[in-house]
């Protein structure tokens, strides 16, 4: 195995930033640290002069010793999980917890993998609550979905880290445009670990751009040659050049029996309903980027759907109709 890839499948299963000396670690602390899970932060995110995403910076009270902090996140863990439902979100909360609990008694700075919306804004709001840590959340630009939360005593952490960086994937896209699915599915395959990239930025014919750690970057470059059927090149780029648009969408009503997700997302990625219920036997459905395994999970307004190679789709308005069928506008992402 080259030395790069040896370091790349290192980098997959370490959850914050440290020299490449140290990449290797003992089963049971990765295990401790190892978070396998895109977020409108409520805390009035500030943003650098340059516009990205640098410091949602909630900066938590700071007066009683660190000791209290390590008492709360004992004693008091199932107050600061108050309103968190999903049981996968309540575990990871519990992870980032146990690492402010770390940072607490180290004075010491750790960084989360990137995290998806739901993680990421109930982790923020658990942290919120305790004393002596200050936390920034960076995902490389403001309208970032997955995000990286560093956590750290506030006389360490007194600057943000550089814990995200953006690569630009370029090729002949103009005969074969690719999706995101495309593009993640050949990050994915190169043997990556998906919590260790952030989002995806179509460019379309330019191909496009994403954000991964840091470790991450030289292997990339060397390894990643081929998106669907067209050879690309990586390149390193600075967060400033990120080309962000707001997604296309194309919005449509169904008139449904159930709200189902195999009734809503067969109507709105216009497959069959036994294809949909396929696709969730084989774990390819995920409801607020969760896995769902029953066909019957009943979705509401906001709820968003991804289906493997299909793309996402947001539940929005649900009226119900004069014969006791439901109105559902579907939004789809192109």
């Amino acid at each position: 195995m080259s030395a790069a890839r040896t370091l790349a499948v290192a980098a997959t299963r370490t959850s914050f930033t440290a020299p490449p000396s140290t990449f290797v670690r003992t089963r049971p602390f990765l295990q401790a640290f190892s978070l396998s899970r895109p977020l409108q932060l409520q805390s009035n995110p500030t943003f650098s002069s340059h516009g990205t995403l640098f410091s949602p910076t909630f900066t938590l009270r700071h007066s009683r010793g660190m000791c209290q902090l390590a008492q709360a996140i004992k004693g008091d863990v199932d107050d600061l999980l108050k309103g968190v439902v999903d049981k996968n979100v309540v575990e990871e909360v519990k992870h980032i917890l146990e690492m402010a609990r770390r940072v607490s008694s180290r004075r010491d700075v750790v960084h989360t993998d990137f995290l998806t919306p739901p993680v990421l804004k109930d982790s923020m709001i658990a942290l919120e609550k305790l004393s002596d840590v200050k936390t920034v959340a960076q995902g490389g630009y403001p309208q970032a979905e997955r995000c990286r939360i560093s956590v750290g005593h506030p006389e360490a952490l007194t600057s943000d880290p550089d814990v995200v960086a953006a690569l630009s994937i370029t090729g002949n896209f103009g005969f074969q445009p690719c999706s995101h699915g495309d593009f993640l599915g050949a990050i994915l395959g190169a043997g990556i670990a998906r919590e260790k990239l952030g989002d995806i930025i179509l460019q379309g014919e330019k191909g496009a751009q994403i954000l991964v750690v840091p470790e991450l970057v030289d292997y990339l470059i060397s390894s990643l040659d081929k998106v669907g059927n067209v050879s690309v090149s990586c390149a390193k780029i600075p967060l400033l050049a990120l080309e962000y648009e707001p997604p296309r969408t194309n919005s449509f009503k169904a008139i449904e029996a159930s709200l189902r997700v195999d009734a809503l997302a067969s109507a709105g990625f216009k497959i069959s309903r036994s294809k949909l219920v396929n696709l969730i036997s084989n774990g390819d459905v995920r409801v607020n980027w969760n896995t769902v395994t029953k066909n019957g999970t009943t979705l509401k307004t906001g709820d968003i759907v991804s289906v493997s190679g299909k793309g996402r789709l947001k539940i929005g308005e649900i009226n119900r109709t004069k014969k006791g069928k439901f109105a559902v506008e579907l939004v789809l992402y192109l």
